[in-house]
């Protein structure tokens, strides 16, 4: 059993907000690969990545390397000041994606690059209505999270206007209660035509996740998206896609839009991109991005295209690259996918598994024939494995707490995936007895 620290936490607690319900009962001193660990050297494998974001794991020696060299270059600059690691960077991520998306520019956070893309299609449809999914989750700040519909918009007041909602293709409950199992897109039809109802007729964009991951690890499957753009093109409305946690290899490839025959008119990222440092990007097209510079647009922070990070983004690229780690999550993923679906077979509370590449979801039921979700069960289970060395995802928000978020780094080994399975197998069989 590991040596938890809670009282270390009660006490942090008395300086530190709560701003994300309890915080885990453990403190990490260093963390390294697929690991973490706490003060006495005790060993946490961790499948989250962090919060998704060591995606080559913790502490890459080649991020290290960027960060002991760090003092030799500059750190900040003026927003208007380019550097050779933003140039680089704009070079590299352009010449990986379709000629289309060609223009970029580079931030801190997930919310920070939502927030560009839906100003610039504010900026060049003149209108102002974005419409995204149930469930889904865009960022914290006000604009990205008018257009998150997880369970985080109670209390906060009023969202920005023109913000419309359409089911997210849930196939193990069916949104609209029509499904059982596999998704016929009755639910994206419904879905557009009430928007269409509620519109004032000012429609700027859709934003999407390829998987959305909050929403409990619902993937857009290829021939659901190609209905949604076109859905999306007899409306005027511009496509973004959010891949925070689904770029840089994690589904199989380098970016997971490229498994559908659809280019998004923006593509944010996040989380990945930054393999553990805040680094975000937004690219969209030139026509796009030219039209928007006609019409003045703006978007300064303090800290956009600092060089610092943006280095940590090209190692990024040749990490993926080098060490072919797209083709490893789609291996491991297969692998990983398998020990969890032989625990379906073995334990009833696990309802569905889910996802894609290293990407993955587990559900925890009362039982599989209403599919009632239990809440309680799924925190237990999350609690039990880090007691035993497993740190384990699942939302800590009632009504979204059943859900199981596997995302472990892309450079975990089989050996690694089996502790991590018998960990959460013997979790599992404690906490049902």
């Amino acid at each position: 059993m590991q040596d938890l620290n809670p009282k270390e936490v009660e006490e942090a607690q008395e300086t530190l907000i709560r701003y994300c319900g309890e915080f885990s009962p453990f403190i990490a001193e260093k963390a390294f690969g697929s690991y973490i660990y706490n003060k006495k050297g005790d060993a946490i494998l961790d499948f989250t990545s962090g919060q998704m974001c060591s995606v080559f794991g913790h502490n890459h020696p080649k991020f290290v390397e960027i960060l002991e060299k760090s003092g030799d270059t500059a750190i900040h600059l003026l927003s208007s000041i380019l550097s050779p690691p933003v140039i680089d960077l704009a070079k590299k991520l352009t010449s990986k994606l379709p000629d289309s998306l060609s223009k970029c520019i580079f931030l801190n956070t997930g919310s920070e690059s939502n927030e560009v893309a839906i100003r610039m299609a504010k900026l060049v449809t003149g209108g102002f209505e974005i419409i995204g999914f149930s469930g889904s989750w865009h960022g914290m700040t006000a604009g990205a999270q008018s257009y998150t519909y997880s369970k985080t918009r109670k209390g906060y007041g009023p969202a920005m206007s023109g913000s419309l909602m359409i089911p997210a293709p849930y196939e193990y409950r069916c949104p609209i209660a029509h499904c059982k199992g596999s998704c016929d897109h009755t639910c994206l039809e419904v879905g557009m035509k009430m928007a269409d109802q509620q519109s004032v007729g000012e429609y700027a964009a859709l934003i999407a996740e390829p998987l959305l991951s909050a929403a409990g690890m619902i993937e857009l499957k290829p021939d659901y998206v190609k209905r949604l753009k076109e859905l999306c093109d007899e409306r005027g409305l511009l496509l973004i896609f959010d891949e925070a946690q689904t770029a840089l290899g994690r589904l199989g490839t380098t970016f997971a839009f490229e498994q559908y025959d659809v280019v998004p008119d923006f593509l944010t990222l996040s989380k990945t991109l930054g393999g553990g440092l805040p680094l975000a990007a937004m690219v969209t097209t030139a026509e796009i991005e030219e039209e928007c510079y006609k019409r003045g647009f703006v978007y300064v922070t303090s800290h956009v295209s600092d060089p610092f990070c943006a280095s940590f983004g090209s190692a990024a690229f040749e990490i993926l690259d080098e060490q072919q780690l797209a083709k490893n999550a789609l291996e491991k993923g297969k692998y990983l996918k398998q020990q969890l679906l032989q625990l379906h077979e073995k334990y009833e509370c696990i309802g569905d598994v889910r996802g894609s590449g290293l990407l993955l979801g587990v559900e925890i039921v009362k039982d599989r024939e209403t599919k009632v979700p239990d809440d309680d069960l799924g925190q237990k289970i999350c609690s039990r494995c880090l007691e035993l060395g497993l740190n384990m995802n699942i939302v800590r928000m009632k009504g979204y707490g059943s859900v199981f978020r596997i995302a472990p780094p892309l450079t975990i080994s089989k050996k690694e995936i089996d502790l991590g399975i018998a960990i959460l197998d013997e979790a599992i069989q404690d906490c049902i007895q």
